[in-house]
């Protein structure tokens, strides 16, 4: 019997999670409902998700709250989320993404894109398939093993900033533009805006720490780069 995608649904709404459940089984995903934060945190507790959609605006501890709590859990920290928000303005939406989220969808959203959505994710929660020991100076990850590590050190990186730093790394000293980073690294980058990768590429500069954060290079007008010349160009 095949494995269907397990999405964990955080949505105090009965009517829009019924919706959204309906739509999920249809599409060949195993949906489970809970109202509030207790009984998601119960239900995370029992059984890991593929995909959390997560509302924003909850009884009691807001959909804010709990996406950084699981983020900074090391059971949940690398299970995707989805916020399902009401709020359209970039300040909240990146405040979302902020937040430890992969993802927004604004209310209302379409059913298309929402499986959208929840297909990229999924996409890029898959390192293994990109499996190998890349290493640059001192920066080295392990696809296989999904770590990374600076001079020795262990590193923390969410599974966004993990695919975006190994596309970097296999493709060091070029520089990639937003658009080329979202294709490569989102792939279904429909429903995407290329401010999402800015997000993204601040989070990976502060999980990879000062020294190695260095490596991420801005270049003005053009987009990123992975390079080992950073730290030297800062000091001439």
């Amino acid at each position: 019997m095949r494995h269907l995608p397990t999405v964990l649904i955080v949505e105090d709404e009965p009517a829009i999670a019924e919706l959204i459940s309906v739509n999920l089984r249809h599409s060949g995903f195993r949906p489970v409902w809970a109202m509030d934060s207790a009984t998601a945190q119960a239900e995370l507790d029992a059984v890991l998700p593929d995909v959390i959609l997560l509302d924003w605006m909850l009884p009691g501890e807001s959909g804010l709250v709990l996406a950084k709590r699981w983020r900074a859990h090391p059971r949940t920290k690398t299970v995707p989320i989805i916020m399902l928000t009401a709020r359209g303005d970039e300040v909240d939406r990146v405040a979302g993404l902020d937040a430890g989220a992969d993802d927004y969808i604004a209310k209302p959203f379409s059913t298309k894109e929402m499986l959208a959505r929840i297909r990229a994710v999924l996409r890029r929660r898959a390192p293994e398939q990109d499996a190998g020991l890349v290493t640059l100076g001192e920066l080295s990850l392990d696809a296989s093993t999904y770590r990374v590590t600076f001079q020795g050190q262990m590193l923390k990186l969410g599974p966004t900033e993990f695919k975006l730093l190994n596309y970097l790394m296999t493709h060091a000293e070029r520089v990639h533009s937003r658009s080329q980073l979202l294709d490569k690294v989102w792939g279904d980058h429909v429903f995407i805006e290329e401010r999402t990768v800015d997000v993204h590429v601040k989070r990976l500069r502060e999980a990879l720490g000062v020294g190695a954060g260095q490596m991420v290079e801005t270049v003005r007008g053009a987009g990123y780069r992975l390079t080992t010349q950073a730290n030297l160009a800062s000091l001439t």
